[in-house]
């Protein structure tokens, strides 16, 4: 796969080559087990504890509220299974345009007696503070609300949620507030350890790190739901993946030297690729609102085109070479229409005539281009097809 042609970053970025070898490097280096007491295990503690410190520096946290996962995943499901540690059942509140991880564990919390609630967004798919405000019950435990979302790029008002839970609450009890980052961190400044952020979660692999391994911040120690050795300080028991943990470290390091000019680098070839796609016939934007595009994640683009399947378009230009996504990775298994497309209002026709372009600091100018000319051909060539 050419990295020229590739625009899924926002399904998983291109790992850095050198992060991955010095990572590899570190698992023969540093083979031991951090819970061991041997030279060798104190070793890779040692380590360990150096990446959390790292990670802790870049995000503007304390080492101590930092714990390693296997991924966003596993970081979005902590705080949600933690409640089946309490004795008496209530209710969680997440938005409606939420990642399959935190739906799906939503869900099955309703197995169990728990009520999930949903807090919709508007048409630009922003969950505003008083919808949220206006689902809490007096048995609220949990409220999740994702950062960035991942089809449209959308970014939530987390900090004003928080401060409006904090405010609502102020004398009784506070449900905890979480926050899916995925697709924030590396993109748009986030600030973990503000106030009233309970949780978040982060993921290696959307950042150029490597797969299967990634942070939950938990401002404050929780009983994980998860058991075993002990290991982050009983949050998430299991041997910790040094070497892939190495590698977070130091992707994370890399990604916020340079995060301002890596963010008017992506928000350049955002405002290209719009302002190519915008004037084709029968091409629609999705989430862009009033203020522009720089309201929004520089890394995501959301396109209908009308009169043809978005898996026929999609499959099209992969045979250009050009690797787009018809919407969050995590989901293409299940062929249900996107839940976040229907909650910001698209039209019914176009649900299934929908592209998510994403792209990194590594891609140019010249590659938009080339992905621009590819739609700017296809489109015509297809539909004339579909309408014998």
């Amino acid at each position: 796969m050419e990295v020229s042609k590739y625009f899924d970053y926002a399904a998983t970025s291109l790992p850095d080559k050198e992060i991955l070898e010095k990572a590899l490097a570190m698992s023969l280096e540093f083979s031991g087990n951090p819970s061991s007491v041997h030279q060798e295990g104190i070793k890779a503690k040692n380590l360990l504890e150096e990446m959390r410190n790292r990670c802790a520096k870049v995000l503007g946290v304390k080492a101590e509220n930092l714990y390693f996962t296997s991924g966003g995943t596993e970081s979005d499901h902590i705080p949600f299974l933690s409640l089946l540690n309490r004795p008496n059942k209530g209710s969680v509140v997440i938005s409606n345009i939420e990642h399959p991880a935190v739906r799906e564990i939503a869900e099955s919390l309703k197995k169990t007696g728990w009520k999930v609630i949903n807090a919709p967004c508007n048409n630009l798919g922003i969950v505003e503070p008083e919808t949220v405000i206006s689902k809490l019950q007096d048995d609220t435990a949990l409220v999740s609300v994702m950062t960035v979302n991942n089809e449209t790029g959308a970014i939530q008002p987390i900090y004003e949620i928080a401060a409006a839970i904090e405010s609502h609450c102020k004398g009784k009890r506070k449900p905890k507030f979480h926050t899916d980052c995925v697709q924030a961190i590396g993109k748009i400044p986030v600030q973990l350890g503000a106030k009233g952020i309970d949780f978040a979660a982060l993921s290696a692999h959307k950042f150029y790190g490597p797969r299967g391994v990634g942070l939950l911040y938990a401002a404050n120690q929780t009983e994980s739901f998860l058991k075993g050795g002990g290991q982050e300080k009983g949050m998430r028991s299991g041997t910790e993946n040094v070497p892939a943990i190495a590698g977070l470290g130091q992707a994370a390091k890399d990604m916020y030297a340079n995060l301002e000019a890596n963010r008017k680098h992506l928000f350049a070839l955002k405002e290209r690729l719009a302002e190519r796609l915008s004037i084709v016939e029968g091409v629609t934007l999705n989430g862009i609102p009033e203020e522009g595009i720089l309201a929004t994640a520089p890394h995501v683009l959301s396109v209908s085109f009308a009169g043809i399947r978005s898996e026929v378009l999609l499959h099209a230009l992969e045979e250009r070479g050009v690797y787009v996504s018809s919407g969050s990775a995590c989901s293409s298994n299940h062929p249900d229409i996107s839940g976040t497309l229907v909650a910001i209002g698209v039209k019914k026709e176009l649900l299934d005539a929908t592209l998510r372009f994403s792209f990194s600091v590594t891609t140019t100018t010249e590659e938009i281009d080339y992905a621009a000319d590819c739609v700017e051909a296809l489109l015509p060539q297809l539909r004339r097809f579909f309408r014998k």
